[in-house]
């Protein structure tokens, strides 16, 4: 009798975390969404490469009488190479109609993340005051497991995207024009750094994005960024130089010893 060979499952469900752009979006006017949208195309070529995007509707929640065209609204992204995957932020009636044209209901992970209370541990002690035994229960603090680290010593070429979750990111080499680092902390590229840098990906608006020669696409800071059409001023372009939040807005200053 030949031997049962059991066949693979033909499918795995696995649990994963990706790092989404969310499209905030302001207005119901699409047509000035649409010229918006066009003319941020248009100062920044190759911004988006098919990238996924969540559609963010709370700044129109509370407008009852906001009512979208999400057809027209998903047809206007997809020209532009995003490609619309979900939906959050939005009433009832909107999220409602945003499902009706296939977009998921996400939760708002655009949120800051806070970082997770210190664990503890109950250690008991025994101490002896004249010949009377007490037991004596002390909290002490320790610190959770670091994250490490992750640090890439190849070039990135265009279409490839590296993520450090809930950490630090290093790039030794070149990231090309189309690449994307991503990192919950702070990026560090030792390279010409000429696609995307995105540091502080779940709200972290203390991350900063170091580089020894800044040339990018696109730098953002816990949702907060700059693309190409805000040209660089000459002392930090192709030089050292560090990026971080001053508030609301992003500030780009040379890198000094």
């Amino acid at each position: 009798m030949a031997p049962v060979i059991s066949a693979p499952p033909p499918f795995d469900l696995k649990s994963t975390a990706w790092t989404l752009t969310a499209l905030r979006l302001q207005t119901t006017d699409l047509a000035v969404f649409a010229d918006a949208l066009a003319a941020r195309v248009a100062d920044a070529p190759g911004l988006f490469d098919d990238d996924p995007v969540v559609l963010d509707l709370s700044p129109l929640r509370d407008d009852a009488s906001a009512v979208i065209d999400f057809d027209a609204l998903l047809a206007c992204l997809r020209r532009h190479r995003l490609v619309p995957i979900a939906v959050q932020g939005g009433n009832e009636a909107q999220t409602a109609a945003a499902r009706a044209v296939g977009l998921a209901e996400a939760l708002d992970a655009a949120a800051p993340q806070r970082s997770p209370a210190p664990l503890t541990e109950v250690v008991r002690e025994v101490e002896v005051i004249k010949e009377v035994v007490k037991e004596v229960e002390v909290l002490r603090e320790v610190p959770g497991t670091p994250v490490p680290t992750m640090v890439v010593d190849k070039p990135l070429r265009s279409g490839q995207r590296v993520y450090a979750k809930g950490g630090d990111l290093i790039v030794t080499a070149v990231v090309s024009f189309g690449a994307e680092v991503i990192a919950d902390g702070n990026v560090h590229v030792y390279a010409p750094l000429r696609g995307r840098a995105i540091a502080g990906a779940r709200g972290d608006t203390s991350a900063r994005i170091f580089s020894t020669c800044l040339e990018p696409q696109l730098v953002a800071i816990a949702g907060i960024y700059r693309t190409t059409e805000t040209a660089l001023p000459a002392e930090v372009l192709g030089k050292p130089a560090v990026v971080r939040l001053d508030g609301e807005r992003i500030r780009v200053e040379p890198l000094t010893a």
